[in-house]
């Protein structure tokens, strides 16, 4: 009795075994089968929110590079215009540089035709051809750099006082009728007065050049330009004294 009770339960252990083997094979198959659901799922979660961060980092830069492209365009434009206000002021200083040069080649002939009729106002045409000589200096400094403040103020202190010796000039020699009445001193003098005219027109159109000029460069964003790549302000052609800003009345008539 005793072996058929012992095969009996080691019949029953291997069925145990046959039937818990398979069982546990069945069980570690169906975890692998939810863990590789679960990665697949999560994979496919995964997707459109890494999709959605790339699209949101696109947009991103593509806005980036487009302020980018508006900055650049803006002070492209910005630094043109006020290349092209500074060459507009400089063109209006060569105006008035060439009647400037006019006037400084008339002064020491209307001197000299004067010198023979007075012998006794030395002084006073000697006064005029040396103010003639401090202006055609000044006036060169400031032709090679036109609206700099420093040539512009010497320029206009040395016409100022190039304009206060012509005016005694003028006073001087109403006391000599013969010279009044020299052709030659006539037609200088008309010349000259044609020229100091031709100077304040240009002259003007100089000062609302510069006005231009330094109103555009002073506004914001292009004050930012401006600084950036040197725009300096420019200065006015202007006469100080309310009687010097007229030209100076030359007339032997």
């Amino acid at each position: 009795m005793a072996p058929q009770r012992h095969a009996t339960k080691h019949r029953f252990q291997i069925r145990d075994k046959i039937i818990i083997g398979p069982a546990a094979g069945l069980g570690k198959t169906a975890l692998e089968r939810n863990e590789r659901t679960n990665m697949m799922t999560g994979i496919i979660l995964a997707e459109p929110a890494t999709l959605a961060l790339g699209a949101i980092a696109l947009i991103i830069v593509a806005g980036l590079l487009l302020v980018a492209i508006i900055i650049g365009v803006m002070v492209v434009g910005i630094y043109n215009k006020l290349v092209t206000l500074r060459n507009r002021y400089k063109n209006a200083y060569a105006q008035i540089d060439v009647q400037l040069k006019r006037r400084y080649d008339l002064i020491p002939n209307l001197v000299e035709t004067a010198k023979g009729y007075m012998a006794h106002e030395r002084n006073t045409l000697e006064a005029v051809i040396a103010a003639r000589n401090v202006a055609y200096a000044a006036s060169k400094n400031a032709a090679t750099n036109p609206g700099d403040v420093a040539a512009m103020k010497n320029l206009v202190s040395a016409e100022s006082g190039l304009g206060g010796a012509l005016s005694r000039l003028m006073v001087v020699s109403e006391q000599y009728p013969e010279l009044k009445a020299n052709q030659n001193m006539m037609q200088l003098t008309e010349e000259l007065t044609s020229t100091e005219n031709k100077i304040s027109f240009a002259r003007q159109a100089y000062n609302d050049s510069v006005m231009a000029y330094n109103t555009d460069r002073e506004v914001f964003p292009s004050n930012l330009i401006a600084g950036t790549f040197n725009f300096t302000a420019a200065e006015l052609f202007v006469i100080d004294k309310p009687e010097q800003k007229d030209a100076p009345k030359v007339s032997f008539a």
